[in-house]
């Protein structure tokens, strides 16, 4: 089959690999449908995350199980289904409390001796803990389809961010970030009730998709400017919920000035850089609580679902560019340079 393999810094390739199969009771081979790339995959591409040549790369599809081992219960051949970005067991005690990314025989799809997402075919270990499975006519349905595909990483990790951020109904809420899971958090935020939206970017195009999804403002400086934006159109006073969707210093620092007294940071924007940008003794001073990280969506995905199946809320939106397999080199370069948000695959 063909699969995006990531060989050195700027050089992604479509390459023939060997075809999954099945290699435990408990796996599934999956056909893929849609899949995409995510804002974390640029770390690789540009050289700041570590991969080994010849790596697969790709976290986020959704497909069709064209084989299923004797010991899956839960799948059949033919059915539609979405994988979250990590595979989890979903009998150990994490997976219990809802932290399948904290799973011990888990893993992220593209990892070492690992499929990518982004090729023609997958083999999806513990199908039973990691999978669900979609409306048959969703697959006849693009529109559709590219909305579940968001439920694989960046609709399940916006809405982490809310969660960690404790959004409520009637809350403030500002939001770092005009990436797609910055967007996600916007949506998610609305979603949870929050009554005023302050997204911070400044590309308009992301910003007019934020407004749609509910941002009630838009702040377009950054640094200091930005947080005196904030500040000024509350009154003073920082936002009650804080969504930090980058991971940079710069980033996590306008997260904590923005945040009043009592507020809550969620973050998910993965770090990147020398530090955080963190002051502890600013946070521990004005009782700022900081949750969040790397989200378990596989235990979201129940909750979402039936939102977006029934139109609710439709995160395609943030795929503002598709193409096919043998275009996903140009796409991170597109991504990399900007001039997409986040690029659809269609193999």
């Amino acid at each position: 089959m063909r699969a995006t393999v990531i060989h050195a810094p700027h050089d992604i390739r479509v390459q023939e690999v060997p075809d999954p199969a099945i290699q435990q009771p408990t796996d599934v081979v999956l056909r893929v449908l849609r899949a995409c790339i995510c804002g974390s995959d640029l770390w690789a591409y540009r050289g700041e995350s570590a991969r080994k040549p010849g790596q697969r790369i790709g976290h986020e599809f959704l497909g069709i199980v064209e084989e299923a081992g004797s010991g899956v219960n839960g799948f059949a051949v033919g059915d539609l289904v979405v994988a979250p970005f990590v595979w989890s067991d979903g009998t150990c005690a994490y997976c219990a409390e809802g932290l399948t990314t904290s799973c011990p025989q888990g893993g992220f799809w593209g990892s070492v001796g690992s499929d990518g997402g982004q090729g023609e075919a997958v083999r999806v270990p513990f199908a039973d803990g990691t999978l669900v499975r979609l409306p048959a006519a969703a697959a006849s349905d693009d529109r559709l389809l590219t909305a579940l595909l968001a439920l694989s990483d960046v609709l399940g990790t916006g809405h982490h961010a809310a969660v960690g951020a404790g959004v409520k109904p009637g809350s403030t809420v500002a939001v770092v970030g005009d990436g797609a899971v910055g967007l996600c958090g916007v949506m998610a935020a609305k979603r949870l009730g929050a009554e005023r939206i302050i997204a911070l970017g400044r590309h308009t195009a992301r910003t007019d998709i934020a407004r749609t999804f509910g941002a009630t403002d838009v702040v377009a400086e950054r640094g200091e400017a930005a947080v005196a934006a904030v500040r000024e159109l509350l009154g003073g006073e920082g936002a009650q919920a804080v969504i930090e969707a980058v991971g940079t210093e710069q980033s996590m620092r306008t997260a904590v000035e923005i945040t009043r007294d009592g507020g809550s940071i969620g973050y998910v924007g993965v770090p990147h850089g020398s530090g955080t940008g963190l002051d502890l003794g600013v946070m521990f001073d004005r009782n700022i609580a900081l949750r969040g990280g790397v989200a378990p969506v596989r235990s979201y995905i129940p909750e979402l679902l039936p939102d977006v199946l029934s139109g609710a809320i439709d995160p395609s939106p943030v795929f503002d560019l598709a193409i096919g397999l043998d275009d996903v080199p140009a796409g991170y370069k597109a991504m990399d340079e900007r001039t997409a948000l986040k690029v659809l695959i269609k193999p």
